[in-house]
């Protein structure tokens, strides 16, 4: 059973209203959220211990929207990491946190090289919507 022509398009249609009323509801803010894609290799077999090096760290990051980190499916050493913040201004400041700092000096020697690292600027989608800023 496929999906009728005419389902498609309203969903299309309501998919690209959605999107385009957050990313004009946040451009207004004057503020763009700020993305970071990046491939770490890890030393050989000990990719599992730098991702739970990579995620002990991430709770109660003021400004960040999502912090996924991922398997690659093959290389067994390889993770992505793939965040979403509120601002560069965030993802720069978290950079100084005692857990991030941490997490950084615990899991640098499990590191055998890092690959391509993409910024990005996030403009929604499931599971990512633009931050809500406090008036005043």
């Amino acid at each position: 059973m496929g999906i009728r022509r005419r389902d498609f398009f309203v969903a299309g249609a309501a998919t690209v209203t959605a999107i385009s009323a957050a990313s004009r509801a946040f451009a207004q803010r004057g503020q763009e959220m700020f993305g970071l894609i990046g491939k770490m290799t890890a030393a050989q077999g000990k990719r599992d211990e730098l991702i739970a090096i990579l995620l002990e760290g991430v709770a109660n990051m003021p400004g960040c929207l999502s912090y996924i980190v991922a398997k690659d499916t093959s290389d067994p050493n390889v993770i992505w990491v793939t965040e979403a913040w509120d601002s560069n201004a965030s993802h720069e400041a978290s950079l100084s946190l005692p857990s991030v700092k941490a997490a950084i000096a615990k899991g640098r020697s499990l590191i055998a090289a890092f690959g391509d690292r993409v910024v990005t600027t996030p403009v929604g989608g499931h599971g990512l919507a633009p931050p809500r800023r406090s008036i005043g």
